[in-house]
């Protein structure tokens, strides 16, 4: 019976050319974007599961409180004594490691130099995460001080090769370091990525930091491995009040928090994890689904378009004895072979379009071929696509009367009602103008992120490291920088203007409220010409000058620091930083170091001269942008050989923070077109149905004088209908869902009417587009030849 259905099906199929590859275009389409967006879902999902016993692997975080012991915010930095308490007092900890760096240094093998990023952290990181070695032995690796684990990648890069072990590595051309381990790449979806792992120990002989520390600065990570993952609770409770034992000023509360949700449930309210980017990997699973489900919608719209072709079909079989039972498997076959030659085309669309697609999102999607779960999801997609776009035409098509389908007057759905199809199109196209309100909206909300004022002046901005020999020649660097005309001005700090590097609570000024010492500032130290290089606009007082003395005891405040202290005069005003007595001699406005979409902490710059990695240039406007930066290369290159010249720009840099509503916004914007595409491609099938349907109706209508604008017309209206009605549920769910979405941003748009309007307007167009062209098509038939093919057979 099967391999008679078969048969029939793909004779069916190739009689009706136009209409199977319709069919199979629109399923392909419908598949390829399901897959694709199921593909990206599967890659945010898997984010930092790929290393075994990963569900023993928690990172330790902070809860900072007011002075009542509200929590007011969630910190990732934990506080930069907790790892060795843990140690000495938690035995349901197994390993604990830091984690620090993530810069790019350079390496070197004694003919050429790379810079790579590197972390540093304990020993106990190579059990925590279990990488997989490839040559050296994890128990051991990171033991002595003057070790290095590298990527295979690195490997490659440095030495051409993987066989590298106890090889010697020239770090920052300054120390010696062994290669004692090499591990494999990291996949794409990591966020501890890093070419090279330094010892601890190692880091405390470079940075005073790493061993000199206090409780009240919060500089590294902390990961820890239990020994039993149902033993978090009471480890929580174990490690709740270390803090507050050891701090004396801040106050806060340690936790542990499973590693590989980090990346996806990233937003704490109140010490507890409130979701976060979670939410996009729903909208995305949601909007998979819809566009396959619009797709199925559409092959069973077409199916039925055609539905009179196959009457006389059905109503033959049916006397000759075919039972209704038949009749559904064999349009099922002839489903499921439509559904799997979409498949064939959905996978080659997907193969052709996943590097466009990585490119566009920046992502390292790959499909295993071998994995057994790729293929089960494949044939369920299958499985499921089949069945569903195939239920409603056999049963539709197998429901017909042998009478009256020998008469050739279909049966109109006396199995099922005409208005389901009407319900499918008004479904299609209420996902359609939802997806099309959501891409407006998140463009808009992009738009306004990105000409938020960003309190300093990002373009003609650019940043170097300060390294190697620019560590202590940057007053040469400056001088001879400035002599060449590339830059106008020339800065050094010690940290970068796109992100966040140092925060601290415990700051001192005089009448000091209760509490105060619980409020987190932003820090940045830097030196002289920091408000010219910069941009920053001062509000009162002056930037840091050479002209003063006192002013390598000074310290400039932001606009909300000087509110959050309650400032009346600051200029002047003695302040207390780590002990250190300092004094104000500039407030500024406060810009964007933090989250674009989220108000940034109170901010205090103070003046430092001797903790400075960033040198930062304010590039000559009346020079190419080549030009500058050929003249910046060559003066850094003269005064630093062995390092490459490594020059951002800080408006790159800050695009960057943009990057996660960026993706939502493409992705919104790429499907919502398919979706609309698909939803018009059904549309189509349901106007060629009803003018099918009404042939003879037309031609009667023809003969007796009806133009062809009033065929149109008459068959336009009703299906224009649909689409507003869509419009009028989709807006309202539209509104709704994206009032809530754009409630988690601080800074936000209003969805104004105009949106809605337009959404609706431009669907509505697409949609008489699709519909006058069938129509006129039926209105421009020959009358003579509609009304010789109404006649009985």
């Amino acid at each position: 019976m099967f391999r008679l259905n078969l048969k029939i099906a793909l004779r069916n199929l190739w009689r009706n050319k136009t209409s199977s590859v319709i069919n199979i275009i629109g399923l392909a389409i419908g598949l390829a974007s399901c897959l694709l967006l199921l593909l990206y879902v599967n890659y945010e999902w898997n984010f930092d599961r790929g290393f075994k016993d990963v569900d023993k692997v928690y990172q330790v975080m902070i809860n900072f409180q007011d002075a009542s012991g509200k929590i007011t915010s969630t910190g990732r930095a934990p506080g930069n004594g907790i790892d060795g308490e843990i140690r000495k007092r938690i035995p349901e900890v197994d390993a604990v490691s830091r984690i620090g760096g993530g810069r790019e240094a350079l390496l070197a093998n004694g003919r050429t130099s790379f810079k790579r990023v590197e972390i540093f952290a304990d020993p106990e990181i190579l059990k925590i995460y279990n990488y997989e070695f490839i040559a050296g032995n994890p128990a051991t690796a990171l033991n002595l001080p003057n070790s290095i684990v590298i990527t295979e990648q690195t490997a490659k890069l440095l030495y051409g090769g993987i066989n590298v072990l106890n090889k010697s590595i020239k770090y920052r051309n300054q120390s010696d370091l062994t290669i004692t381990g090499v591990i494999k790449d990291f996949p794409g979806n990591t966020s501890i990525k890093f070419d090279c792992v330094l010892p601890w120990s190692f880091y405390q002989q470079i940075n005073e930091n790493a061993k000199n520390w206090d409780w009240g600065s919060f500089s590294w990570l902390v990961m820890v491995k239990v020994n039993d993952p149902s033993k978090v609770d009471l480890i929580n409770n174990k490690i709740k009040s270390i803090f507050n034992e050891r701090s004396s000023d801040t106050k806060a509360e340690n936790f542990i928090f499973p590693f590989a949700k980090t990346h996806l449930y990233n937003n704490f309210v109140n010490g507890k994890s409130a979701g976060g980017d979670i939410e996009r990997i729903y909208l995305f699973v949601c909007l998979a689904f819809g566009i396959l489900l619009i797709a199925c919608i559409n092959f069973m719209n077409m199916a039925t378009a055609k539905s009179e072709r196959r009457a006389k079909e059905v109503g033959i079989k049916k006397t000759i004895g075919a039972t209704r039972t038949s009749l559904i498997m064999q349009f099922f076959t002839e489903a499921m072979v439509l559904t799997m030659g979409s498949v064939l085309l959905a996978i080659t669309v997907v193969e052709l379009t996943l590097p466009v697609f990585n490119n566009l999102l920046g992502t390292e999607i790959t499909i295993n071929y071998i994995n057994i779960w790729y293929w089960l999801v494949i044939f369920g997609v299958v499985l499921a696509t089949g069945l569903l776009s195939g239920l409603y035409p056999a049963l539709f098509l197998s429901a017909f009367k042998p009478i009256q389908n020998l008469k050739r007057r279909t049966a109109r759905a006396n199995a099922i009602p005409v208005n389901l199809r009407q319900v499918l199109v008004v479904g299609q196209f209420c996902f359609a103008i939802m997806l099309v309100i959501a891409t407006l909206v998140i463009y808009k909300q992009i738009s306004f992120i990105q000409n938020r004022p960003i309190g300093y002046q990002a373009n003609l901005l650019a940043e170097m490291p300060q390294e190697g020999e620019l560590s202590h020649k940057f007053e040469v660097f400056k001088s001879e920088v400035l002599k060449t005309g590339a830059v106008t001005a020339v800065n050094q700090a010690a940290g970068s203007f796109s992100s966040v590097s140092n925060w601290f609570a415990g700051f001192e000024w005089p009448n000091r409220a209760p509490g105060g010492q619980d409020i987190v500032f932003n820090r940045l130290e830097t030196t002289y010409d920091f408000v010219k290089t910069s941009g920053v606009e001062l509000v009162a007082g002056r930037d840091f000058s050479k002209d003063f003395a006192s002013d390598t005891a000074g310290v400039l405040l932001s606009s909300s620091a000087v509110k959050v202290m309650n400032l009346q005069s600051p200029l002047g005003t003695k302040v207390k930083l780590n002990g250190k007595d300092l004094k104000v001699i500039g407030v500024f406005k406060d810009f964007i170091w933090d989250s674009p979409y989220q108000a940034g902490k109170p901010m205090v710059i103070n003046f430092n001269r001797f903790n400075s990695n960033n040198i930062n240039m304010r590039l000559n406007p009346s020079n190419s942008l080549s030009r500058n930066v050929a003249l910046i290369s060559a003066v850094a290159k003269r005064l630093n050989p062995a390092y490459p010249v490594d020059i951002k720009f800080v408006d790159n840099l800050y695009a960057q923070k943009l990057h996660s509503e960026k993706i939502l916004g493409i992705l919104a914007n790429l499907f919502g077109s398919i979706a609309i595409f698909i939803s018009c491609m059904g549309l189509y099938g349901l106007v060629a149905y009803s003018a099918e349907q009404r042939t003879k109706e037309f031609g009667v209508r023809r003969v007796l004088g009806a133009s062809v604008s009033n065929i149109i017309k008459l068959l336009s209206v009703s299906f224009l209908k649909m689409v507003f009605v869509a419009a009028f549920v989709g807006a309202p769910l539209a509104y709704y869902l994206m009032s809530k979405w754009l409630a988690g941003f601080e800074f936000r748009i209003s969805i104004s009417f105009s949106i809605i309007i337009i959404s609706i307007v431009g669907t509505a167009m697409v949609a008489f587009l699709t519909v006058g062209f069938q129509a006129y098509k039926a209105a421009r038939a020959n009358p003579v030849e509609a009304l010789n093919m109404s006649k009985p057979g």
